[in-house]
């Protein structure tokens, strides 16, 4: 349990830190890309990234199992 739960926090420490970088990289693309364009990816990338991180916890809980290509 305690193992699990070390591992839920450093998986949200990393994506905490992939989270920031993208937020700092985004506003480089506001001269090529229209406001409203790159408000819909920024809102898009976060909520991917909120998707992968309550799967990847979900699954260190063992709520879901991880998929298997074959």
């Amino acid at each position: 349990m305690i193992e699990t739960l070390i591992y839920v926090i450093l998986l949200l420490i990393v994506l905490g830190v992939l989270i920031w970088g993208l937020q700092q990289l985004l506003p480089l693309l506001a001269p090529y890309i229209a406001a409203p364009i790159l408000q819909i990816i920024r809102v898009l990338v976060i909520v991917v990234l909120v998707l992968v991180i309550v799967y990847a916890i979900a699954g260190l809980l063992g709520v879901v199992t991880p998929i298997r290509f074959r």
